[in-house]
């Protein structure tokens, strides 16, 4: 199986939230790298393409861009 991300990613299990529109909707990241996450969510229905990922536990947020979803799973690149 060919590896296509540009950077490793390394699994985790971490609390977050995705913002948008005044809006929040929980998730659990499931892997990191400096450029992207992976996002576990109960639903992706109604997450729009550009998103804010503030990742509990390090108190950061990153402005994202989705890149792709399958079924409760959501692959965000962190926007530069």
């Amino acid at each position: 199986m060919n590896e296509r991300r540009a950077a490793q990613r390394q699994r985790v299990f971490k609390a977050g939230t995705i913002e948008f529109d005044g809006s929040g909707v929980d998730c659990t990241i499931r892997n990191l790298s400096p450029i992207g996450a992976a996002l576990d969510v109960a639903s992706p229905v109604g997450i729009p393409h550009e998103i804010t990922l503030n990742i509990a536990s390090s108190n950061e947020r990153q402005t994202c861009r989705i890149i792709w979803r399958k079924e409760n799973r959501i692959g965000v690149i962190f926007a530069d």
